[in-house]
């Protein structure tokens, strides 16, 4: 099974937060982390995403791909491990991650999509098939970004009608943690909103 668990995770029986924080995950609700090309499956920025996914009633996950440099291959890791999961799924990618949730979201029937400074359009990826999103999406980017544009969220932002947000921070987001997780917390509660009906 390709599923990590976090250095921060805890046995229930143990330990009485992790008794809270597993008695409030809704059964059939995963959001699944895919991490960029450099890093590991449960860095800062997942795993403090992943306690906000909790508090709100899901179920962790995050996808191992350390050793798989070819993109499709790391698409199809993410497929075969989401064939397990059964409920509401959301994904979440950072970096080369977010071209892999954004490539997977609809073979998935995705309900949300949350990207980190994803790595889209850029020379050496497979081309995303047209239409290739058909979930809300909410992407966050650095204006200081030196690997990824922040001009090609704009681009793929206008093209889904994507929620943006530009922070002062450069591709890994770090000092911007705190505000991700607030972003994240609102992305996760407003997909149980009902949608509105503009006449």
């Amino acid at each position: 099974m390709i599923r990590a668990m976090s250095q921060g995770d805890s046995n229930p029986a143990t330990d009485p937060k992790a008794a809270a924080t597993a008695e409030s995950v809704v059964a059939g609700r995963h959001v699944v982390f895919s991490h960029g090309k450099e890093s590991g499956p449960w860095g800062r920025k997942i795993s403090s995403l992943a306690e906000v996914a909790r508090s709100e009633g899901y179920e962790a996950h995050s996808v191992d791909y350390r050793g798989l440099e070819d993109p499709r291959q790391r698409v199809a890791r993410l497929v075969e491990f989401c064939k397990e999961l059964t409920g509401d799924l959301v994904l979440v990618g950072s970096s080369l991650g977010g071209y892999v949730a954004v490539a997977s979201a609809s073979l998935l029937h995705a309900r949300g999509v949350f990207l980190m400074a994803p790595a889209l359009y850029m020379p050496g990826l497979p081309e995303l098939r047209q239409r290739v999103l058909d979930c809300p999406a909410t992407v966050v980017h650095g204006w200081r970004d030196d690997v990824v544009p922040f001009e090609h969220s704009v681009r793929f932002a206008q093209t889904y009608r994507a929620a943006l947000h530009l922070l002062e921070s450069d591709h890994n987001l770090h000092n911007q943690i705190r505000v991700i997780q607030y972003l994240f917390e609102y992305f996760l509660i407003a997909l149980d909103l009902p949608a509105l009906a503009f006449e």
